[in-house]
């Protein structure tokens, strides 16, 4: 699986990269606002202008990709994501960092709706297996966002926007040099396709599902560096345990989950975990070590409920799985984009409200689900993710749009 042409490496290093945003802007959200005069909720706008750009545009990328081909989608995802955060870098008020995140957002849809199409086409061995690359990739790039934010923002908070912008050119060169040109599909893919989906009650009971699961997870990542107040390298630190602790249950302890208990039982608990985590540091709003054990622990639960609501989607309904993908992704970030607003709003007002309010709506969330457990339990009667060769384009499609 390691032995990998130069052309999956050039891409795998990109999507490191592209993942690095998410949680980029955490250690320094606090020092932003600090320096601009912002509160919580203007500064937490940083996530919501981009998740919300992002998922209204991944209702278009299978639209633009299947017309431009994936190598050419995915240079004008680097090419925005470039543009984007470094001028996100050189603004002097909230407001204009907002601005260029939504560009930064957009450029995200395009590239990551696309790179692990690439992975899967040029890897060696088995569809699996290039997903498990891509998961490392993934799970490296989310924990090293808040360790790189943190270390260039200890300098000054503009210095992580340009870090992304810079990494993002080298993406760019290595990417267009060593990925072969890729054809346009045979099919345009429709630009409602992803919408008609959602008819499907399965599919649509899964999207909502994460849709309220995201209100607790931008509060996570949005609001409690605030109640920690700490130094932009001590809150890099936090949430690069977080991140790592993410990445070994997503690629590692959700499959054996899913083995012992089920899709439905796995995510349940994962959901359930997370909201007594939330709870208790609502609880324990003042007491710092509360908050980042919190923090690192429910790295854990998200890992597994972020494979096993993956799989789901993939399976749940009977449409094309990267157009089911793209409606799912679409609904789930408007949680993402209203969440952090919501918690920062909240925050104001009381430091241990935003934690409550996110456990509230990841118990929802398990309701939600509930209402759909015969399309999630029908899950485990289906063939293991990878036992068997399917078209790459769409498992791969499915597999990126979701896990980001």
């Amino acid at each position: 699986m390691w032995r990998q042409p130069k052309t999956v490496w050039a891409v795998a290093f990109a999507c490191v990269i592209a993942f690095m945003g998410i949680g980029l802007v955490d250690p320094i959200l606090k020092p932003i606002a600090d320096e601009l005069g912002a509160g919580p909720s203007q500064v937490s706008l940083l996530f919501t202008s981009y998740m919300a750009v992002m998922g209204v545009a991944m209702l278009g990328t299978g639209w633009v990709s299947s017309r431009l081909g994936g190598k050419t989608t995915l240079l004008i995802g680097l090419a925005i994501i470039i543009v984007g955060a470094g001028l996100a870098g050189s603004q002097d008020s909230v407001g204009g960092i907002v601005a260029f995140r939504a560009v930064w957002g957009l450029g995200n849809a395009l590239f990551i709706a696309t790179a692990l199409t690439m992975i899967v086409k040029a890897a060696k061995g088995s569809v699996g297996q290039a997903i498990i690359l891509y998961e490392a990739a993934l799970g490296l790039g989310i924990a090293a966002g808040p360790l790189v934010g943190g270390e260039l923002g200890s300098v000054s908070w503009r210095w992580p926007f340009y870090g992304v912008s810079v990494l993002m050119l080298v993406a760019l060169v290595a990417t267009s040099v060593l990925l072969p040109a890729t054809p346009r599909a045979e099919a345009p893919t429709s630009i409602t396709a992803p919408l008609k989906a959602l008819r499907h009650r399965g599919l649509l009971t899964a999207a909502l599902t994460s849709l309220f699961y995201n209100f607790g997870f931008f509060t996570l990542l949005a609001f409690t560096p605030f109640p920690l107040d700490l130094s932009a390298h001590d809150v890099g630190l936090v949430f690069f345990g977080w991140g790592l602790l993410l990445a070994f249950t997503s690629v590692v302890v959700a499959p054996m989950v899913q083995r012992a208990v089920g899709t439905f039982t796995g995510i349940v608990g994962a959901l359930l975990g997370f909201a007594v985590i939330l709870a208790a540091m609502g609880v324990w709003t003042e007491h710092k070590p509360v908050l980042i054990v919190g923090v690192v622990l429910a790295g854990a639960f998200l890992g597994v409920n972020n494979t096993l609501i993956t799989e789901t989607v993939m399976k749940v309904a009977p449409v094309e799985r990267g157009v089911a993908s793209a409606a799912y992704s679409f609904v789930r970030f408007s949680g993402g984009a209203v969440a952090p607003w919501l918690a920062g709003r909240l925050g104001e007002r009381s430091l241990h409200l935003p934690f409550y309010v996110g456990a509230g709506a990841v118990v929802l969330a398990v309701v939600v689900l509930s209402t759909g457990r015969r399309f999630v339990a029908a899950i485990d009667a289906l063939p293991a993710h990878g036992a068997e060769r399917v078209d790459s384009r769409v498992e791969a499609e499915a597999v990126t749009v979701g896990d980001s």
